[in-house]
């Protein structure tokens, strides 16, 4: 008897150990994830220096001989005296590797959904292992500021390729676990940067370290096996039978009479797939897309721009790396516990975070600066960072959820791309403070609260059935709720 992909999954094994071993490598790989994106914080580090005599020097060789770094660690900055007029290079490579992300998420999403997630989702790691000994060795400050605009691509592609697929391998009641597990790894990722940070201190040799377990991945990665989810969606049924009795047999169960059944939307060999296009054609997509987007554009531009204003962090450059990272681990366990709860859900939980969030800005510039330290704004701003960190990790789970899963990656993608704009404009919302130190506060309070608002159209997702096609998103158990009947239905 044919069954369903969701019944499928129930007689293989929705989280068993196969499926924990495969989930495992994907979330340890948000390691080396992490420490691409951060590399620019360490590598263009800015040491003290002096220089001999007042004034700049007119060219590189007579700057080379003034000038005087004093911390015991090199970088781009003491390599080519990225200093003064300079000084902006440091900037301009990061915002090149954001850009880079902007594109891979908007590329990546389309070509795996179209091409498969394993073969996009290989070819960006080993592009991203290139470009990263690209940007390791590279003779100057152009090549390495090209370097990190091609790493940007393939690593945020790569990233976004590889989130869909710990989803994808696992039962649906998981992936919000999945989720979270990920994006915890890649906080405490930024911390186990920041210790390689400070065990290598030449600048080089921290990027070749940094880089070097990709290498490890991409070939371990060849052994992973495609997207159950995906191959279903496109009506490759016998693969997907194999691909599931792959994981029963790794979950240490007989092997099944497995027969799957066609989709509602199977897609017909003279059918091409549904492409990015289909966001903006199909009416519930098209609102769902630019709902989300503007939710995952606030959280990046509140998430950066609370960090800018949380007030800089004296000390040590390498401990203050990884506090940045580890102040977000406690909003995963408050994700999980209150994303699973009948009362709470996806969209009850993010809205609550998100509104938080955006009184912790507002409330901020309440506080006087020489308050107490459980009073102080920077310890606010932190604590919006910890709610935003929250509602980011929900925001991964709830979209995977509300995407049918032809288009799932194009939809991460597209929101992803809205995300990196927010993170472009962060930095500049802080010279607003020209006006008043509280303007940057309600801009961030104002706009988070508005997103909180805003979710408040989306539907809940949470004990929902998955949307494999564009075609299920017609029948009503997929829709809004909109009358009573349907919401007893659900109930039972």
């Amino acid at each position: 008897m044919a069954v369903g992909l969701e019944e499928a999954f129930g007689a293989a094994g929705e989280f068993g150990g196969g499926q924990r071993r495969l989930t495992a490598f994907l979330v340890l790989l948000q390691v080396y994830v992490a420490c691409q994106s951060m590399l620019i914080v360490l590598v263009g580090a800015v040491p003290e220096y002096h220089i001999d005599q007042e004034g700049i020097p007119v060219n590189g060789a007579e700057l080379a001989k003034r000038i005087h770094f004093v911390d015991n660690f090199t970088s781009i900055v003491t390599e080519w005296y990225l200093i003064e007029q300079e000084a902006y290079k440091v900037s301009l490579a990061s915002s090149l590797f954001f850009a880079g992300l902007l594109i891979g998420n908007v590329t990546f999403g389309p070509l795996s959904d179209k091409l498969g997630r394993k073969p996009v989702y290989i070819s960006g790691l080993f592009f991203d292992v290139i470009f990263g000994y690209v940007t390791a060795l590279a003779p100057s400050y152009d090549v390495f500021a090209v370097s990190r605009f091609f790493v940007g691509i393939v690593n945020g592609g790569m990233a976004l390729v590889s989130f869909v697929l710990t989803q994808e391998y696992v039962g649906k009641s998981f992936w919000s676990f999945t989720g979270s597990l990920t994006n915890l790894t890649f906080a405490v990722g930024i911390a186990v940067y920041a210790f390689l940070g400070y065990c290598v201190r030449e600048w080089r040799y921290l990027a070749l370290v940094s880089n070097t377990p990709g290498v490890i991945f991409l070939l371990l990665s060849f052994m992973l096996p495609e997207s159950p989810r995906w191959l279903y969606s496109q009506g490759k049924m016998a693969e997907a039978e194999d691909v599931l009795q792959y994981i029963a047999l790794g979950n240490g169960k007989e092997r099944l009479n497995l027969k799957l059944k066609p989709s509602a939307g199977t897609l017909r060999k003279d059918v091409s797939a549904p492409g990015i296009l289909n966001l903006v054609k199909h009416p519930i997509l098209r609102w769902r897309t630019v709902i989300l987007m503007y939710i995952w554009y606030v959280c990046s531009f509140v998430y950066y721009g609370l960090t800018l204003n949380a007030g800089e962090l004296r000390g040590n450059l390498y401990l203050n790396v990884a506090l940045s990272g580890l102040v977000e681990v406690p909003a995963f366990p408050l994700c999980m516990f209150f994303i699973e709860k009948s009362w709470s859900g996806r969209r009850k939980a993010m809205i609550c975070f998100l509104i938080f969030a955006g009184f912790a800005c507002i409330f901020t510039m309440f506080v006087p600066t020489n308050a107490g330290l459980l009073f102080s704004p920077t310890l606010l701003a932190l604590c919006g960072k910890m709610m935003v960190s929250a509602a980011f990790n929900i925001l991964y789970i709830y979209t995977s959820e509300l995407y049918p899963t032809v288009l799932r990656n194009a939809g991460l993608g597209v929101c992803s791309m809205s995300c990196r704009f927010g993170g472009i404009l962060a930095p500049f919302v802080p010279s607003l403070k020209s006006f008043s130190r509280s303007v940057p506060f309600v801009v961030f309070g104002i706009t988070g609260l508005s997103a909180g608002f805003l979710t408040l159209l989306l539907p809940e997702t949470l004990n929902k059935p998955i949307a494999e096609s564009i075609e299920d998103l017609q029948s009503p158990k997929y829709e809004v709720l909109k009358s009573k009947e349907a919401v007893l239905e659900e109930n039972t």
